[in-house]
């Protein structure tokens, strides 16, 4: 083997956690993988992974060098591409990340749309409401809502959301309705785990609310059945909860006091020869994402 097919046996067992794992992806024995790592490791002169009889863990030394792996495979990939044509047929696996309510309603429909253009293409789609490092966790593709940090990853503007703090009439009714952001104090609230960890909520003018959920949950759809169950008072993003506002099963208040909206990004961490599978997907999600009304309102 050469020292590109030794990175690529270390990136697949890395990513997989599992010798047998990386074997199976690469369509390799385990002993012929087990024999690429060592021989990585001794050309290295370090040890890339902790292994035990349960798992197959990355070392400190082995993270920095499956970064490095990474972007190497990556850019032969990019190269390969470049030279078999700007319009080569997408064909491989593409690994997408999105959160969890966004991905299903409006990311999902486009690879399915991108499965049946394209029949030699496999996907792994992970929702998650967390950031995703898409360099570690080997993601081709992520759906990011929020500002950006500076980052190496191409970013396209697709859209952008609100943060509407909302509630059922029938809690309003009863609890009435708060006018001001400080008015929430004597309210019933439910929050997320993902949205609210420092348990306040920021308004505009620099305002900010320390809250105590009643309730808080791990993901936004279960605020969402709580809300509509007249729990209390919830704050979620504008596409979360715009079929129940335009319903009317769930109310919207301190619509004055909304902070600045947040983007909406497609990132990829190819550059500008990005190969035909990951170009062909930003460009039909980018696409369909900015046809929403619900992300462009």
């Amino acid at each position: 083997m050469d020292r590109l097919d030794l990175m690529a046996v270390f990136v697949a067992v890395a990513e997989e956690q599992s010798f047998a794992g990386g074997a199976r992806r690469l369509d390799m024995s385990p002993p012929a993988v087990t024999r690429a790592i060592a021989r990585l490791e001794e050309r290295l002169k370090v040890r890339l992974l902790t292994r035990t009889t349960r798992y197959v863990r990355v070392t400190e030394a082995g993270q920095r060098y499956l970064e490095d792996a990474r972007r190497i495979i990556s850019a032969a990939d990019e190269a390969d591409e470049a030279v078999a044509g700007i319009n080569g047929i997408p064909k491989g696996h593409l690994a997408i990340t999105a959160p969890v309510l966004f991905g299903q309603l409006f990311v999902m429909p486009g690879i399915v749309e991108y499965l049946g253009r394209y029949p030699d293409m496999e996907v792994s789609a992970v929702f998650l409401d967390r950031v995703v490092n898409l360099l570690e966790e080997g993601f081709d593709v992520g759906i990011r809502i929020g500002e950006l940090p500076d980052s190496s990853m191409n970013a396209i503007k697709v859209g952008h959301v609100r943060r509407v703090v909302c509630a059922s009439p029938e809690y309003l009714a009863k609890q009435g309705i708060p006018q001001q952001p400080a008015d929430l104090s004597q309210h019933l609230i439910v929050a997320t785990n993902s949205a609210s960890a420092a348990m306040e909520w920021k308004f505009a003018q620099g305002q900010t609310v320390k809250i105590k959920p009643r309730l808080t949950t791990s993901n936004n759809a279960s605020a969402i059945e709580a809300a509509l169950k007249n729990l209390g008072v919830a704050r979620l993003l504008s596409y979360q909860i715009a079929p129940y506002l335009a319903s009317g099963t769930l109310q919207s208040v301190l619509d004055r006091f909304e902070p600045e909206r947040l983007p909406i990004h497609v990132l990829h961490r190819e550059g500008r020869y990005a190969s035909a599978k990951v170009r062909a997907f930003v460009d039909l999600t980018v696409a369909n994402l900015r046809s929403q009304s619900s992300l462009n309102g």
